[in-house]
C-alpha cells in the first residue's frame, strides 16, 4: 500500500489452514493453486505469493489461469536484497521448516554471489509464538535466542527473515542479533519488484483506486 497507493489490493489469509511451514509440498502446492485461482475468478491483474513457504515450494508449478496473470514471489527478491546487504558474505537464513528443507534461499542466493557463505535454520515455534501475539514476551525472546545462536556463531552479518510473520519480530531479533547484523525483510523488497514489472507491463493504476478490500473470511486460502 505504500509503495502502490494507487492500487487496489484485495488481500487473502489462510489462517484456516496455517501454518504453511509444516506440509508436505504437494499439500503447499494443492492450497495454493487454489489460493491463485480464488484471486483470479475475483479479476485481479496480477497477484504477489506473500507466503515464503508456497514461493518455495508451489511457485514454480502453478497453472497461471489463461497464462496471462503475473504471479511474484518473495525468494528471489528477498534474496537479491540480502546478496546486496552482506559485508563478509555470511547470510543466516531463518524460516519454515519447509522452506529450509527446499533450499530455496540458499540455491537463490548463490545463484547471485555463488562464494557466499549461508546458513539456515528452521524456527517451527515462533509462527504460533506471533499469532498468540507474544510479539515481546520473555519465551519468544528465548526461543528466538536459542534459534538465532548457531547463527550467530558463524559471525553472520545479515539475516533473512524467511517467513511473513517474523517482520513482527524484527524489533526482538535486532536486540539479540546486535547492530552489526542487518536484518532483510522480502516484503519490502518484493514490493519494489511488483512495482517496476507493473510499470514494465504497462498495468499501474493512473488514479487512486477504491480502499483496499478483505477476502470474506468464510473464503480461505494463503499464509505462511
Amino acid at each position: 500500500q505504500r509503495r502502490l497507493p494507487r492500487e487496489r489490493l484485495l488481500y487473502l489469509g489462510d489462517t484456516a489452514r496455517l501454518p504453511y511451514g509444516t506440509k508436505s509440498a504437494a499439500t503447499v502446492r494443492r492450497y495454493t493453486q487454489v489460493n491463485l485461482e480464488f484471486l483470479a475468478q475475483r479479476g485481479v491483474k496480477a497477484v504477489v505469493v506473500a507466503c515464503n513457504t508456497a514461493s518455495a515450494l508451489a511457485l514454480d508449478s502453478l497453472d497461471h489461469p489463461a497464462g496471462a496473470l503475473p504471479v511474484w514471489g518473495v525468494i528471489e527478491p528477498g534474496a537479491v536484497r540480502a546478496a546486496a546487504a552482506t559485508r563478509n558474505g555470511r547470510i543466516g537464513v531463518i524460516a519454515t521448516e519447509s522452506t529450509v528443507s527446499s533450499d530455496a534461499y540458499g540455491a537463490a542466493l548463490r545463484r547471485i554471489v555463488p562464494e557466499l557463505a549461508i546458513w539456515s535454520q528452521p524456527c517451527p515455534l515462533l509462527v504460533p509464538l506471533i499469532e498468540e501475539g507474544w510479539l515481546d514476551d520473555p519465551v519468544t525472546a528465548e526461543v528466538a535466542r536459542r534459534y538465532l545462536e548457531p547463527l550467530l556463531a558463524h559471525e553472520i552479518d545479515t539475516l533473512v527473515l524467511g517467513c511473513t510473520h517474523y517482520p513482527l519480530l524484527a524489533p526482538l531479533l535486532s536486540r539479540i542479533a546486535g547492530d552489526r547484523v542487518v536484518l532483510v525483510d522480502s516484503a519490502a523488497a518484493v514490493s519494489e519488484q511488483v512495482a517496476t514489472e507493473l510499470a514494465h507491463r504497462g498495468l499501474l493504476a493512473v488514479a487512486r483506486q477504491p480502499d483496499s478490500a478483505a477476502a470474506p473470511a468464510a473464503d480461505s486460502a494463503d499464509a505462511g
